[in-house]
């Protein structure tokens, strides 16, 4: 079946559409040889479409997940101090999938595994700026004041982070709920935001991944993503 060369493109976790448009106008895309047009229709399994010289193609070849992460695992296939691994909670995937970015031992929630390593380097790269979105029980009551301050950057190892975004889902004299989004994913970030502003963390967990969100799945189970899934993170450009 023929389809726009830049949805092709889209398709195969290389880029987005628009990103796709842009390589086809600077002559970086053939079709069985010849440059592409924009506008130009092919077939990706009758067709050879090469970007940049590399040949491209589907992904149904690779396998992409989301894991409900519990909380005591570590992020890591093998672990040399013998704790519990995710790759536990994926044995059954029938493929070999990797983490795309990480949750520290303590956290919980979305973690997206492939085998696709163009389709993860997208992801991570700072570049798109993906947004994480975690929510984040802390211990007492959350002033105005405390919330304007973790909207400010920080300087965590020695870089500047940009503004999270913060919202006060709910507070009490016990605890308060916070929703945290975040742009870099430094390690252990947000963690030592709170440590920072003097703040005891005691739960997090992270809900939604740039437009990937965890919803009902149960802690420690893992599901397929959908295609339409797929194509919104790949399209992804930092706006919901």
């Amino acid at each position: 079946m023929k389809e726009r060369i830049q949805k092709i493109i889209s398709s195969s976790g290389i880029a987005s559409r628009r990103a796709g448009e842009e390589l086809i106008k600077a002559g970086k895309v053939t079709v069985n040889g010849v440059p592409a047009k924009l506008g130009d229709s092919a077939d990706a399994d009758a067709d050879t479409i090469c970007v940049d010289g590399r040949v491209i193609g589907r992904r149904e070849g690779n396998t992409y997940i989301m894991l409900n992460k519990p909380r005591g695992y570590v992020t890591t296939l093998n672990d040399e101090k013998g704790r519990p691994c995710i790759s536990r909670l994926v044995k059954d995937v029938g493929k070999r999938v990797y983490p795309v970015g990480r949750l520290d031992m303590y956290s919980e929630g979305l973690l997206i595994l492939t085998d696709d390593g163009e389709f993860a380097n997208r992801l991570t790269h700072p570049s798109h700026e993906i947004t994480k979105t975690y929510h984040a029980w802390i211990k007492g009551e959350c002033s105005d004041e405390i919330l304007k301050k973790m909207r400010r950057s920080f300087i965590i190892d020695g870089y500047k982070t940009q503004p999270a975004e913060v919202e006060l889902l709910f507070s009490c004299p016990d605890y308060s709920k916070l929703s945290i989004g975040i742009h870099e994913g430094r390690n252990r970030q947000i963690r030592k935001m709170c440590e920072q502003l003097g703040l005891k963390l005691t739960k997090l967990k992270r809900i939604s991944e740039g437009t990937l969100i965890l919803g009902d799945l149960k802690p420690g189970k893992w599901r397929e993503l959908t295609e339409k899934e797929l194509q919104d993170l790949t399209e992804y450009n930092g706006e919901l």
